[in-house]
């Protein structure tokens, strides 16, 4: 039986797969053209997908005895699960275990933007540094800041926690209020009220754009934008024109269209930190997520139920 993987993974979960005795094809490259997808996915009983892969009914139908497909990912918008449905074909996860180093970027990139840290090694690296000055590239300072976060599940409270570490204050808005220190604030009050927007909810058809033109402009003049969850969240072109002025700033590790082609407004914007969607790349986390990937893919494969499921019909 063949298992495709979309994408060579750390650590050494694959072995688990071949000791069982299965067949296990890795595509190696950095880019996997749909063709090949399509292509290597024929005669498959498995399948290992990461964020970069589209998994859809044409997909699923190269491949008719296809029983999992257990994404390398938390998020699986990526993936048509209604068809997967339709086809009770089994759709599994990897969620929790990169909460912690996800939110770990989180205060990274905010660090970044109110710091103005690449601003200033590159300042340093062109030569500008020829003295030091009281005014020279003056940033926020944290203590005190309102922090807005934009959907409260695990990776938002990690943020909570690490940003109460460094004296700010906590709002955030959810579809429901949680047991939890901290206000629950509308979107509209967080976004009129808070220093640093971090967002932390699914890009489904209803968060689409969430933060469109006139949201991004209702934002606290000088405010900071933080986005480790998924860039069609955001009005890119709108996001550019509000970094002109209305905003201190803006930490992106997810953007739309991913990836963010060369050349395009927000590399020329100073105050942009976008980093290529390393949210969850520590090597210790990628290698829990091959892990319970495989988990969830032997699991199906072997007539259990997957630890690990979002679509699951047995």
């Amino acid at each position: 039986m063949k298992v495709f993987v979309t994408r060579s993974l750390p650590g050494k979960a694959l072995d688990r797969l071949r000791e069982r005795g299965l067949e296990v094809e890795v595509h190696e490259g950095l880019f996997l053209p749909r063709e090949e997808l399509l292509r290597k996915v024929e005669g498959a009983v498995g399948l290992i997908p990461t964020v970069e892969d589209r998994i859809d009914a044409e997909v699923m139908d190269r491949a008719p005895g296809l029983r999992v497909i257990a994404c390398y990912s938390v998020g699986v918008d990526h993936v048509d699960l209604e068809a997967a449905r339709a086809r009770g074909i089994p759709v599994t996860h990897t969620p929790g275990v990169l909460t912690e180093a996800t939110a770990d970027l989180a205060l990274a990139l905010l660090l970044a933007v109110a710091r103005r840290v690449v601003e200033g090694v590159d300042h340093a690296r062109k030569g500008g540094w020829q003295a030091w000055h009281p005014e020279l590239l003056l940033g926020l300072d944290l203590e005190g800041l309102t922090l807005g976060l934009v959907g409260m599940g695990r990776i938002g409270q990690a943020v909570a926690r690490r940003a109460e570490a460094f004296g700010m204050q906590v709002v955030y808005t959810s579809r429901t209020p949680k047991p939890l220190p901290y206000p629950h604030l509308s979107l509209e009050e967080l976004l009129a009220t808070s220093d640093v927007v971090s967002l932390h909810t699914p890009l489904t058809p209803e968060t689409y754009r969430l933060l469109n033109r006139k949201r991004l402009f209702a934002m606290k003049p000088g405010s900071i934008l933080i986005n480790t969850a998924r860039g069609g969240l955001v009005d890119t072109e709108a996001l550019v024109e509000a970094l002109r002025g209305h905003l201190f700033g803006a930490g992106l590790d997810v953007t739309d269209p991913e990836p963010l082609p060369q050349g395009h407004p927000l590399y020329a914007l100073p105050n942009a930190v976008v980093t290529p969607h390393i949210g969850s790349a520590g090597r210790r986390t990628r290698e829990r997520m091959a892990e319970m990937a495989v988990a969830n893919l032997l699991a199906v494969l072997e007539g259990g139920e997957p630890p690990n499921p979002v679509v699951w019909a047995p």
